[in-house]
């Protein structure tokens, strides 16, 4: 594994995270926690580092899940990073709740459910620029930071082109970026991840296989279970997408080379990138995921050049 520093923060992030919204149910999958327990003990032993949540998986349900990991681990060796903002109203459902009473609710719950007395990382979640541009929330959170109940602040911008969130991100105190970043999807590479740049923000790139899609596993035709989400994605759009990700397999993967990998090294090839924050539905994806990271080592560029190409 490969550690990068989380922009201007004293974090050291594996190159490669677990996301964690399966958990939540909403991937077609249920978790008991033992099989919860499998994959993040097979993401330390992979040297993985970082998970990503949510208090809206479910409800509270993927920190729940996590918090009963943490309880028999050791949580000194995590960066643990959730979110707030979307409150979970059922399958698919989300109640917007921004109030600085809301959000500081959300943050004891959250508390809560990871069993920790602090969050590594704290982040606005796909929320509205009216919802951002509130000065009482911030306030309350700083206050939260001094209080040493979140290290660092983060915002996960739901437009993957939303500048205005982005650049205003060292002004409310937020230390990382995480965007939708994957070979089908590039915008972030025009605007954000310059501003990213020049503030030294940490960026998580999730979505790093388009839901699934990069893995190479789906023909244009596939449907999804009710439960999954990507059943709720425009029909002709999936096709397009996975009709795209044939001709890149065809044309961009190196033979022989597994295709999810190289999709996530595709994004580790940029600079701006941190991490990638996959999900990871068993031990043997995390497996997968993690082998990535040998392409984001410095001390073989030209590997890494072989495999994904340059900028």
């Amino acid at each position: 594994m490969k550690y990068r520093r989380l922009g201007r923060t004293d974090l050291k992030v594996s190159v490669i995270g677990v996301g964690t919204w399966q958990f939540g149910g909403e991937w077609g999958l249920t978790y008991t926690q033992a099989e919860a327990d499998a994959v993040l003990r097979r993401s330390k032993e992979q040297g993985i580092n970082l998970i990503d949540t949510a208090e809206c998986y479910g409800d509270h349900l993927s920190e729940r899940l996590i918090g009963g990991f943490l309880k028999n681990d050791r949580r000194e060796d995590w960066v643990l990073a959730t979110k707030f903002g979307h409150h979970f109203n059922g399958l698919f459902e989300r109640d917007q709740l921004w109030s600085a009473a809301d959000v500081r609710k959300q943050l004891e719950d959250s508390l809560r459910a990871l069993q920790t007395d602090y969050i590594d990382l704290y982040q606005f979640h796909s929320g509205s620029d009216e919802a951002f541009d509130n000065d009482d929330l911030w306030t309350m959170l700083d206050k939260e930071v001094q209080a040493g109940k979140i290290r660092h602040l983060g915002v996960s911008i739901g437009s993957n082109d939303n500048l205005h969130q982005t650049a205003a991100a060292t002004k409310v105190g937020a230390s990382a970026i995480q965007v939708v970043y994957n070979r089908l999807d590039r915008a972030p590479e025009s605007r954000v991840f310059p501003s990213c740049a020049e503030q030294d923000l940490g960026v998580l790139a999730r979505v790093p296989l388009a839901s699934g899609y990069l893995s190479g596993k789906y023909k244009p035709d596939a449907a999804f279970v009710a439960t999954d989400v990507r059943s709720r994605h425009d029909a002709e759009q999936r096709r397009a997408k996975l009709e795209e990700v044939e001709r890149i397999a065809a044309n961009e993967v190196p033979a022989g080379m597994d295709m999810a990998q190289w999709a996530l090294a595709w994004c580790l090839r940029h600079d701006a990138v941190t991490c990638v924050i996959p999900g990871c539905k068993t031990p043997e994806q995390v497996d997968a995921n993690a082998a990535a990271a040998r392409y984001a080592s410095d001390k073989h560029p030209q590997a890494w050049r072989d495999a994904v190409g340059t900028v």
